[in-house]
């Protein structure tokens, strides 16, 4: 099995041209369960090397580099963008935050995906970009259904931009078998703009890709009392859960059945949605 390593983009790019049948790695989690039980994916094309790749810019729009790693995002994160770090901090082992990267999930599209989630909640995009030119594109339109997505083969994923320096406060809300190392039966991740009177709530692993739920969000923006102290009405809690549930598209599996996801996404919402609620009146946030 051989293994290209090219040190800047320019050559990764050139050798994502030449060798379109080459698995891409970065962190390698995906990849490292193949090779213990002794199967070889082909040729890999490891990105750990490249410097550009793990740049965080910031500014007006906030570029994160697609090997940005699960640590990474929640020691640096954490105060702009509290939803990522949130996902982030439920997904599998230390070891495994140390080594799985933003572009890493984005690829493998996996439907309970957390980081997923976090990043549909964020109105992110995909920056993709092969030896010939580049392009952008929502996070919800790059993923095009469970382990599918938007990425042609001669592209490599390179950043994902979040639209603002702070998305506002967040929280993710997940549950799974257990509480570690396990994928999510269902998970929410809540965003608010209170400068904008906005909510986003995307939903995992209750169909192919992050579902939204847009009757609940347009609910939270007419209806919510964004200025003022103090927790939401619970009958305004009580239909954003009844929305959310309406948005979900489960399917019975060896994590839970239809109907439990279902329940578990409207709890789950309410959950993520209070957390949040609480801290919308900080200075940072309003």
């Amino acid at each position: 099995m051989s293994v290209v390593q090219p040190h800047t983009l320019d050559e990764a790019l050139g050798a994502r041209r030449d060798s379109p049948e080459a698995v891409v790695i970065a962190g390698g989690t995906e990849v490292m369960p193949f090779l213990n039980r002794g199967e070889r994916p082909g040729p890999l094309l490891d990105l750990s090397r490249v410097d550009e790749l793990r740049r965080v810019a910031n500014g007006g729009p906030v570029r994160l580099g697609a090997t940005l790693t699960y640590t990474r995002a929640i020691e640096e994160l954490a105060d702009r963008f509290p939803v990522l770090a949130a996902a982030a901090r439920t997904i599998a082992s230390r070891q495994v935050r140390n080594r799985a990267t933003l572009g890493g999930a984005l690829a493998v599209a996996d439907p309970s995906g957390d980081m997923l989630a976090a990043l549909v909640a964020s109105d992110a995009e995909v920056e993709l970009a092969s030896s010939e030119a580049a392009r952008r594109l929502p996070v919800a339109a790059f993923l095009t259904g469970a382990y599918a997505c938007d990425l042609r083969s001669d592209e490599l994923i390179t950043a994902v931009i979040l639209p603002r320096e702070a998305t506002g406060p967040g929280a993710y809300a997940k549950v799974g078998a257990r509480n570690a190392m396990a994928r999510a039966a269902c998970a929410v991740a809540v965003t608010l703009d209170p400068p904008r009177r906005s909510a986003t709530i995307a939903i995992a692993a209750c169909g192919p890709t992050p579902l939204r739920a847009p009757a609940a969000e347009r609910l939270l923006a007419s209806e919510a009392a964004w200025t003022e102290p103090g927790e939401l009405e619970p009958a305004a809690l009580a239909r954003v859960a009844r929305h959310v549930a309406e948005a979900t598209h489960p399917r019975s599996d060896g994590r839970g059945s239809a109907a439990y996801k279902r329940h578990a996404a409207a709890v789950l919402a309410v959950r993520a949605l209070r957390r949040a609620w609480r801290e919308r009146m900080e200075p940072r946030w309003v």
